[in-house]
């Protein structure tokens, strides 16, 4: 499989941090790093949210987007996610890269430069033309949302 091209510019706060990478042969998202000053980590308190600078931009094909999202560890370990999950990076935006990260764990968290915070996947998109209509199209599930696929006619389903 061919891997399509996306261009990557670098700050000067963050020329000595690696590009983005993926971390397996088969992983869907690049690591992104935490560009902040080596003597200024963050201390994230429980509950606290923080926008991290990456220290990159990216030029996004038309027709893709980027999506920022957490990493499993730092979620499972310390409570540490993205708190727009998943962030969008649209193809036309040329500016540095932040993520936003809370701390939902119970001790503080201190972010440190170079430490790996968040993942980029690149998704395909389309736009639509928005349609005003009067009715929709009828479909067996109809009105019922928030978990009525796991019922039958408003009653819960045995597991």
């Amino acid at each position: 499989m061919s891997a399509l091209a996306v261009q990557v510019m670098r700050f000067p706060h963050a020329a000595d941090l690696p590009l983005p990478e993926y971390h397996s042969e088969g992983a869907a998202g690049l690591d992104l790093m935490a560009a902040l000053p080596p003597a200024a980590p963050i201390v994230l308190a429980p509950g606290d949210r923080a926008m991290i600078p990456t220290g990159i931009a990216i030029a996004l094909p038309p027709g893709s987007e980027g999506q920022v999202r957490p990493r499993s560890g730092l979620a499972m370990r310390h409570g540490i996610t993205v708190l727009n999950a998943p962030g969008t990076i649209d193809a036309d935006y040329r500016g540095e890269i932040h993520v936003i990260l809370v701390n939902l764990g119970k001790d503080s968290f201190t972010v440190e430069r170079g430490m790996r915070i968040a993942q980029l996947i690149v998704a395909a998109t389309m736009q639509v033309m928005v349609c005003e209509v009067t009715s929709l199209e009828e479909t067996s599930r109809g009105v019922r949302g928030f978990g009525s696929t796991g019922t039958i006619r408003g009653t819960k389903q045995a597991d």
